[in-house]
């Protein structure tokens, strides 16, 4: 067998053995055999809420079990082919196999990340909060920018986005914006996502061209449902009534619709303008402030947690976790991992992929040693 063949099924055996590890293969085998038993009860969709609860977890443990199945089957018949190629002396098929463990090595590599998303709330939709920072009209179109980058990377990925609330900047871009952005992992994926950001360019407000740093910060925090009970006393809020902001027609703008809720003991604030309906945008914030304090939950339980609240409190210098450099050079950096793009453009157009994928690595702790010692 080529070296190559040989090393692509080396790297190959590596991420499915820490696939397998991460699911706890006998027991996810046990567990999706259950689930599959429970699906057929025709008795399961009496409790409706159960049954959908019950199949999503299916859907997503099958998906989970017969994507490593398929990976070794394909694997098997790729090595085969290679085997057979060399037999016969055959160039031709011989590239086509290695093509073929080539884009199976991509995909074991994408479903290791994937495998990564084992958090208590990964599974679940997220809110996105973008907070410009100091620097007036500079910083906030650069959280206009940012909040165009996330939306973009969701719609590419299939997500749904919805704009639960925003406050215009005064001449351009956005003081601060939240949006609901709804799918499988959606937290999992954009929780590495949270601290502030730095963008380095040549201003476009300013008559003489000169260069600025702006800043602005991400904030993110998972969708809770009703199985997750968080205790809020109504003595514990200032809720205030106000006249929504931007597009929305001539009832946004002449009726106190929109709410904002603040947490006193915490001090979290949420808002929601999405409907005409004040007691519905009070009860959207609800939910709203309920998966702040849970995802400050799961924050405390975290060993980063003093960091990530550090990086809250102060958007500007010391505090960023990727910088944005579009003059004098154009690089993308993030400064947790390293990993860095010298294509800006096609990063503030939502190609973030390898930047989540290395934050979640190092968040997790996983490595390749790790799977190397699992494979032997």
């Amino acid at each position: 067998m080529s070296a190559e063949s040989e090393s692509l099924n080396d790297q190959i055996k590596q991420s499915v053995a820490l696939l397998r590890r991460h699911l706890d293969w006998d027991v996810a085998l046990g567990r999706l055999a259950e689930l599959n038993n429970r699906a057929e009860d025709p008795d399961l969709w009496n409790d409706p809420d159960a049954a959908q609860k019950l199949m999503r977890e299916r859907t997503l443990l099958a998906g989970q079990v017969e994507g490593v199945q398929r990976l070794e089957a394909d694997v098997r018949d790729a090595l085969e082919l290679v085997e057979l190629a060399e037999m016969e002396g055959d160039d031709g098929v011989l590239k086509d196999a290695v093509l073929m463990l080539r884009a199976l090595a991509e995909e074991a590599k994408r479903r290791e990340t994937e495998s990564l998303l084992s958090g208590e709330a990964d599974g679940n939709d997220c809110y996105l909060e973008v907070n410009a920072g100091a620097g007036g009209t500079e910083a906030q179109d650069w959280a206009e920018m940012l909040l165009r980058m996330y939306t973009r990377w969701a719609e590419q990925h299939g997500y749904k986005v919805t704009l639960m609330e925003s406050s215009e900047g005064e001449q351009a871009g956005l003081k601060s914006a939240t949006i609901q952005v709804s799918g499988p992992n959606a937290y999992g994926w954009l929780k590495t996502e949270a601290g502030v950001h730095r963008l380095v360019r040549i201003s476009p407000f300013d008559a003489a061209a000169r260069r600025q740093t702006s800043f602005a910060s991400v904030w993110v925090y998972p969708v809770v449902d009703d199985s997750i009970e968080i205790e809020i006393n109504e003595s514990d809020l200032k809720v205030d009534t106000f006249r929504a902001s931007g597009a929305g027609g001539q009832h946004v703008n002449k009726t106190e619709s929109a709410i904002r809720i603040t947490h006193v003991p915490t001090g979290i604030v949420v808002a929601c303008q999405t409907d005409r309906s004040q007691h519905r945008n009070r009860a959207t914030a609800m939910t709203m402030l309920k998966a702040r304090l849970y995802e400050q939950e799961l924050q405390r339980r975290e060993a980063a947690a003093a960091q990530t609240e550090a990086a809250k409190t102060d958007i500007g210098w010391g505090h960023q976790i990727r910088s944005y450099v579009l003059a004098p050079y154009q690089l993308v950096k993030d400064l947790r991992t390293n990993v860095e793009r010298g294509n800006p453009d096609a990063v503030l157009d939502g190609d973030l992929d390898d930047f989540m994928a290395a934050a979640l690595a190092a968040r997790v702790g996983a490595t390749r040693s790790e799977a190397s010692a699992a494979a032997q």
